[in-house]
């Protein structure tokens, strides 16, 4: 699983650096649990817990099979 988190935070990716942001991955547990971080402009945008939940969250659980939620580091 955590190959195919990769793949797509790796499409992900270039729309928050559009905006000086950007995006890691910290982790993916058995239970299907996402751990991020978000860095530059994201770490400290008002926005991030919608980046995170209405977007990242809702696009990995769309495309990867087995994750249950995302969370940020």
């Amino acid at each position: 699983m955590r190959e195919q988190v990769e793949e797509i935070l790796a499409r992900i990716r270039p729309q928050l650096e559009e905006d000086g942001g950007g995006v890691e991955l910290v982790d993916v547990d058995k239970e299907g649990v996402v751990t991020v971080k978000l860095t530059g402009a994201c770490s400290g945008c008002v926005m991030r817990t919608l980046t995170l939940k209405g977007g990242i969250e809702r696009i990995l659980k769309e495309y990867v099979p087995g994750v249950k939620e995302v969370v940020a580091a």
